[in-house]
């Protein structure tokens, strides 16, 4: 897979104070590091707090697991321009000893429930949320009922947060990825075959650009939905998948 070259820094986001969760891998990783490139000052959540250390220098890193209420609101205590809530995990959930339900959706759509109430009372007026949903809220997958249901009950949060933050011009927006390149999706690819190879192009002949996209990407749809560039736009679920969903 071919490398993405980081983006040169504009600036957009000088001086802004923003908040990433699940920072130390993957998406949020590239999210944070391209809000750093673009001025931001940050404040990284994660279970793992050892990985967030290295992901920006000098950014304030706190442990939080997300799926805990009192832990979420307690690392949420200083004025904010900006919060992307990104922290979540994958995986199927099968009936019975192995259904994964509760915990799944619990740190999906608990979790992102809870960390934008407890940055709510800290954003600037004109802040801006963000959330990363998938391209699961829009399909379904068999084995993924809890991952489907999180993430699209996700789209409908950010519908009513968007509403009920406007009058403070609050911009509240999802993001709905497809196959991204990250752990969490070659797991996912692991499950259609033990072949690499063989997954990958399986997957991607369902996608009409046939590319999974890179986590990069993805953190520059974020960085400008935190932008002046992006003003106006809110309650949206934007569509990064390359084509694999269409509206």
């Amino acid at each position: 897979m071919a490398a993405v070259r980081r983006l040169a820094r504009v600036n957009r986001l000088e001086g802004k104070h923003v908040v990433v969760t699940g920072a130390g891998t993957g998406i949020g990783r590239a999210i944070a590091l391209r809000l750093a490139d673009e001025g931001a000052r940050l404040t990284l959540l994660a279970r793992d707090e050892r990985r967030l250390r290295d992901v920006v220098p000098g950014a304030a890193t706190k442990s939080v697991d997300i799926r805990d209420h009192d832990a979420v609101r307690a690392a949420f205590d200083e004025p904010l321009d900006a919060l992307v809530a990104n922290a979540g995990i994958g995986g199927p959930n099968g009936a019975g000893e192995s259904d994964r339900w509760d915990d799944i959706v619990q740190t999906n759509l608990y979790g992102t429930y809870w960390c934008c109430r407890a940055a709510e009372p800290h954003l600037a007026d004109g802040g801006r949320i963000v959330v990363t949903s998938s391209i699961l809220a829009r399909i379904g997958v068999p084995g993924y009922t809890a991952y489907c249901a999180s993430k699209a009950g996700l789209l409908g949060m950010v519908r009513a947060f968007a509403a009920e933050l406007a009058p403070r011009r609050i911009q509240v927006n999802g993001i709905c990825p497809g196959w991204v390149n990250t752990d969490m999706a070659w797991d996912g690819l692991a499950g259609i075959s033990e072949n690499r190879d063989e997954a990958f192009e399986i997957a991607m002949s369902e996608v009409p650009l046939r590319r999974m996209s890179e986590p990069e990407e993805i953190a520059g749809t974020v960085a400008w939905l935190l932008s002046p560039d992006a003003t106006g736009v809110t309650g949206q679920g934007i569509d990064h998948n390359n084509g694999a969903w269409m509206v």
